[in-house]
């Protein structure tokens, strides 16, 4: 899948769903307060989790549907092929397919269940990390709170694994780095007390 370097990329499991008129299809490019991994370790946890506000005030204005983020479009905001609204659930997309001989087979093969899964790609304008430790694992999560634009949304064959592509990757690596650091340095002030502890408790039985 070809990949912009300044976007990133998320997948949803069996978001497709076709419907009878038109070849249209419909699905949600993303659901609102699901935390889902991005990284996990037996040391560290990085965890993500788009906010329902999130897209409140992004820039939808020319977003297009593709098949695994290539070129090729199916459907489109900006010719009113394609539609997309916030709800509850999340960000509900919804798609005429009928356009092209390319779009009416991509319709087919949705029908047929070849492909229900979903890919989008977006900016990110403001979020927000929480850190916590559980079970002795460092868990870090990030909660998107404000998309800045929202590029495209895709019908994906066999979705990347997030963690591999570039930009999740230099996410979780930063998150990653500043875990490492903020338990070494709990270490090194922990180590610090027991030292200052056994210091004292001699002096107070010298």
């Amino acid at each position: 899948m070809p990949q912009k370097n300044d976007r990133e990329y998320r997948n949803i499991a069996g978001n497709l769903a076709p419907q009878e008129d038109e070849k249209r299809v419909t699905g949600y490019a993303t659901t609102f307060g699901v935390p889902y991994k991005l990284y996990g370790s037996n040391s560290y946890e990085i965890w993500e989790v788009i906010d329902k506000y999130a897209f409140d005030k992004t820039d939808m204005e020319d977003v297009i549907m593709q098949y695994d983020h290539e070129g090729r479009v199916f459907a489109r905001t900006r010719n009113n092929t394609l539609a997309l609204r916030s709800d509850e659930h999340g960000l509900l997309i919804d798609a005429d397919l009928s356009g092209t001989e390319l779009g009416r087979q991509l319709y087919e093969e949705i029908k047929g269940g070849y492909t229900d899964k979903m890919s989008f790609g977006f900016t990110v304008r403001g979020d927000k990390w929480e850190d916590e430790m559980i079970d002795g694992v460092q868990k870090s999560t990030r909660t998107i709170t404000d998309i800045g634009k929202l590029y495209d949304v895709s019908a994906v064959s066999i979705p990347a694994n997030d963690s591999t592509s570039l930009s999740v990757r230099n996410l979780t690596d930063g998150a990653i780095e500043r875990l490492k650091a903020e338990r070494l340095e709990r270490e090194r002030v922990e180590a610090l007390e027991a030292r200052r502890a056994a210091l004292r408790e001699r002096i107070n039985n010298g």
